[in-house]
């Protein structure tokens, strides 16, 4: 009998986190992780890495236009920021009590949610 693997990555980040982004155009700002692209280990955070997006005029769209839109940033390019200091830190998993992985924050040892 095979065995079951699960094919996608563990990733460091998650939707919903707050992250600084630590390489890049947009380096030093923070925001909120709005999507995590897991196939791709890329992810949307608010307000960084902003493209213009030209949008041609269509029947459901009469007017068309030039829309600004978040676009995504490698994991590896961004960092969690522990939420108990307020600093950013790397993040690691440990097993709880009932032997579930939870991550932790490696600069403060608290648990992330």
């Amino acid at each position: 009998m095979e065995r079951k693997h699960n094919k996608q990555p563990k990733l460091h980040i998650r939707k919903g986190d707050k992250v600084r982004i630590i390489a890049g155009d947009d380096k030093g700002k923070e925001g909120r992780v709005l999507e995590v692209l897991v196939d791709k280990k890329r992810a949307l955070v608010e307000g960084a890495n902003i493209i213009t997006k030209h949008q041609k005029p269509s029947a459901g769209k009469p007017e068309g236009g030039i829309k600004k839109v978040e676009g995504s940033i490698h994991i590896s390019n961004l960092m969690l920021i522990d939420p108990a200091s307020g600093k950013p830190t790397r993040v690691g998993r440990k097993r709880n009590e009932k032997g579930k992985l939870q991550r932790y924050a490696k600069k403060t040892g608290e648990l992330i949610k």
